[in-house]
C-alpha cells in the first residue's frame, strides 16, 4: 500500500478556505489546531489529508468548497478583521449574505475608506500579498497643506518610516474638485499615490515624515482593478478576468517600463530616468 501524499499543514488551510497561509500559520501558532488529536505548534508540519483528523477551533476542516472572490468599498470607522472583541463595526458585517466564509487580503485602517479584496482561496491570498508580486495600491490623500514639489520627491527617492525604508513608485498632485468649476480646497492639496509594499499605515506614515497628515485616504485600485462606482459599504463578485488585473501594475508608462526593460545601455537608461524623474516632479508644481 502506498503512503499518503502529505502536505503543508498552512497550505491545506489556506487551500480550505480558513485563512491565507500567513494566517493559517497564526492559527497553528496559537494552538488552535489539532491533528489526530494533539495540539500542533510546528509551522512546518505536514500532515495527510484524506487520512488525519484534522480540527481547528473545535471544527472539523471542512471539505474544499466554491471559491469566492470579492471587491469591497469599505467604509470609514469599520474593521478590517471578520471578528471584534470590542465589538466595533468590522467587515463582516457587510458581506453576510455571501454563501460561504471569506476574509480580508491585507487591511485598510479604521480611519481609511476604500478597495479591500476578500476571499476564501488562502492560494490567491497569499499570491495577492507577496512581496515578489509587487502589487500596485493606488490611493487618493488629502493632506493638511500644500507641500511643495520638493517635499513631494523625497516620498519618490525614498524615506524612512516606523517600519522600515519605503518610496512611492509614483505620485502626482490631483485637482478634486466639488464641481467642474470648484475646488474641493484652496488650502488643502489632494494627491493620487502609488505603492507595492504594505507597511502598517504607510501612506500616513510617509506623509508625516515631510511633515503633513493626511485628512483622507481612500484605496481607488489594487493593481488596475478599480473601484470605480462602487458604493461605500458595497461588495460585487470579480470574475477572472478582473482578478487577472490586479497582477496589473498601475503605473504611467514610462515608470512601468523602467521596472521591466532592461537597456543594454546603462548611461543612456539613467539618462531617460533622470529626464522622466525631473518631468514628474515638475508636474506637481
Amino acid at each position: 500500500m502506498s503512503e499518503p501524499t502529505l502536505v503543508r499543514l498552512n497550505k491545506l488551510l489556506a487551500e480550505r478556505g480558513l485563512a491565507s497561509r500567513r494566517g493559517a500559520d497564526k492559527l497553528i501558532a496559537e494552538g488552535l489546531v489539532t491533528v489526530n488529536g494533539k495540539k500542533v505548534y510546528e509551522l512546518g508540519i505536514k500532515v495527510a489529508e484524506h487520512k488525519d483528523t484534522i480540527i481547528v477551533d473545535g471544527k472539523p476542516l471542512r471539505a474544499k468548497n466554491q471559491m469566492f472572490y470579492i471587491m469591497f468599498n469599505k467604509p470609514k470607522s469599520v474593521i478590517t478583521s471578520m471578528t471584534d472583541p470590542l465589538d466595533r463595526p468590522c467587515v463582516a458585517d457587510y458581506v453576510y449574505e455571501v454563501p460561504g466564509r471569506v476574509f480580508p487580503i491585507g487591511r485598510l485602517d479604521w480611519d481609511s475608506e476604500g478597495l479591500l479584496l476578500m476571499t476564501n482561496d488562502g492560494d490567491f491570498a497569499n499570491e495577492v500579498m507577496h512581496p515578489t508580486k509587487e502589487v500596485t495600491k493606488t490611493y487618493h490623500v488629502k493632506v493638511n497643506g500644500q507641500p511643495a514639489p520638493d517635499k513631494i520627491a523625497k516620498l519618490l527617492s525614498g524615506v524612512s518610516i516606523p517600519d522600515g525604508r519605503v518610496r512611492a513608485k509614483h505620485i502626482e498632485k490631483l485637482k478634486m474638485s466639488k464641481s467642474k468649476t470648484t475646488k474641493t480646497s484652496d488650502k488643502y492639496d489632494w494627491f493620487k499615490i502609488v505603492i507595492t509594499e504594505g507597511k502598517n499605515h504607510q501612506v500616513r506614515e510617509m506623509f508625516k515624515k515631510i511633515g503633513f497628515d493626511v485628512m483622507k485616504l481612500q484605496r481607488v485600485a489594487i493593481g488596475k482593478l478599480r473601484i470605480g462606482s462602487l458604493e461605500t459599504g458595497e461588495y460585487q463578485y470579480i470574475n477572472e478576468a478582473a482578478r487577472d488585473r490586479i497582477f496589473m501594475p498601475d503605473l504611467p508608462t514610462e515608470v512601468h517600463a523602467r521596472r521591466d526593460v532592461r537597456n543594454p545601455s546603462k548611461k543612456k537608461t539613467e539618462s531617460g530616468s533622470r529626464k522622466n524623474f525631473l518631468k514628474r516632479i515638475s508636474s506637481l508644481k
